[in-house]
């Protein structure tokens, strides 16, 4: 696989020196996450392998990387990497956890297919739940985790002590700004030129960025601001997670569902599904019933003043993003795709206002709709509403939409593993 960036990636973090310090402004930042990560560990030349389950609330998705380990004292190159998903999310098993769990011993074959036998007892796995399990009653979401647990204690894998948490969301931004940081080399030589990064899942968002401006820094939230200390300059980062904010909560939203107790008998209606459409879907365990409207304007107006009801007024929007340059991944980029404005295994590179023009053309024709998601109208005008107003990003606004970078899944599971197998202090 190309590697010749994700080699940089593990190069770079093998120049920094043990003062490397990570130090928080808000009471939910996990402490010092690169402190051991950043500090090489003593090992013998060798291969080292690392599991890592991102449970989203739509899917499960296993990462089975691979490390070279060339030279001792200095930490691995990332060599490759094997994905696999699974639909529907652990979430949607919030009855049926042993049922859920299933969905994890099915992706754990593939980790068995993928490292070799004499490494199993060696080669650690994690599970990091991100917003799906944030939305579920605590018991619920601990008795889903406890049954994955069990299925990792019967794994022939090591299981750390903390193998089955769900991941705060500030950590879930940060880390996938390092990771797509260090694959681009925008870190290499201390360089304050970096990328934002924003992700959409289904049910929350991140945006996170490296702020350039003092005003940003001055006009910002404090717990919106997270600092820390690398390669001997210090960055100062701005990241959120909007929980509730992910694509599929946010269909919810536009509906009314999430207004209504019970969904039995009731059809929720938009101006962003066809006139004719009755169907239903089922998130999170509920079944919902949904339809167009059946008088009433349809189209891209009335959808989008729908959609804008969801984020107005409710996201912080620090001016500086209308200039910057953003990496957006997951649904931005899957309904890229869907609509054609991407190739699937190159991406591309869009501006705002594109999405704004596919979604005028997809809801203004809403009635010739015949196949492909019933909800993409809905999905491109609350994308478009979320990046103009709710982000407050500019139309002219520059996002490369990619699914992997140097052949490696982007979003956090990567930065995550690299410090799991530093902290376990694996060796051989």
């Amino acid at each position: 696989m190309g590697t010749s960036r994700g080699t940089a990636f593990f190069m770079l973090v093998a120049s920094c020196v043990c003062s490397t310090v990570f130090y928080r402004d808000q009471q939910t930042w996990f402490e010092g996450i690169f402190l051991s990560s950043m500090c090489p560990i003593n090992v013998s030349a060798s291969t080292l392998y690392g599991i890592m389950f991102d449970a989203g609330s739509t899917g499960t998705r296993i990462h089975v990387y691979t490390f070279v380990q060339k030279i001792p004292g200095k930490l691995p190159i990332l060599e490759g990497e094997i994905f696999e998903s699974v639909k529907p999310g652990l979430s949607a098993f919030v009855d049926q956890p042993k049922q859920g769990a299933e969905t994890v011993q099915e992706l754990l074959e593939v980790a068995k297919d993928s490292i070799p036998r004499s490494h199993w007892k060696r080669t650690p796995v994690v599970l990091k739940a991100t917003a799906g399990l944030r939305l579920l009653p605590e018991e619920k979401a601990q008795a889903l985790l406890f049954e994955v647990k069990e299925i990792f204690k019967k794994s022939p894998f090591l299981v750390p002590d903390d193998s089955v948490s769900i991941m705060d969301g500030s950590y879930e931004g940060v880390l996938a700004w390092v990771t797509v940081n260090f694959l681009t080399g925008q870190l290499h030589g201390h360089s304050q030129e970096t990328v934002g990064t924003l992700d959409l899942g289904g049910a929350s968002t991140q945006i996170t960025f490296l702020p350039q401006l003092e005003k940003t820094l001055e006009q910002t939230p404090r717990g919106y601001l997270t600092s820390f200390e690398m390669f001997n300059s210090t960055y100062k980062l701005y990241t959120h997670s909007y929980l509730g904010f992910g694509l599929k909560a946010a269909r919810l939203a536009t509906l009314g569902a999430l207004e209504t107790e019970g969904t039995d008998g009731h059809t929720f209606r938009s101006a962003c599904l066809p006139r004719w459409l009755e169907a239903e879907w089922i998130f999170g365990g509920v079944k919902y019933q949904y339809g167009g409207n059946q008088e009433g304007e349809v189209g891209f107006e009335p959808c989008y003043a729908e959609v804008l009801r969801v984020v107005q007024g409710k996201l912080h929007q620090p001016d500086e993003v209308q200039r910057s340059s953003f990496y957006a991944f997951s649904y931005y980029y899957d309904r890229a795709v869907d609509t054609d404005m991407i190739d699937y295994e190159k991406g591309g590179v869009l501006q705002v206002d594109d999405f704004e023009r596919k979604a005028r053309e997809v809801c203004d024709n809403l009635e010739n709709f015949t196949s492909g998601s019933p909800f993409l109208c809905m999905d491109l005008s609350y994308i478009t509403a979320l990046l103009k107003d709710g982000f407050g990003f500019a139309g002219s606004t520059i996002l490369q939409l990619t699914k992997k970078v140097n052949n490696v899944e982007t979003g956090w599971a990567l930065g995550a593993t690299f410090h799991l197998l530093q902290s376990l202090g694996i060796s051989h």
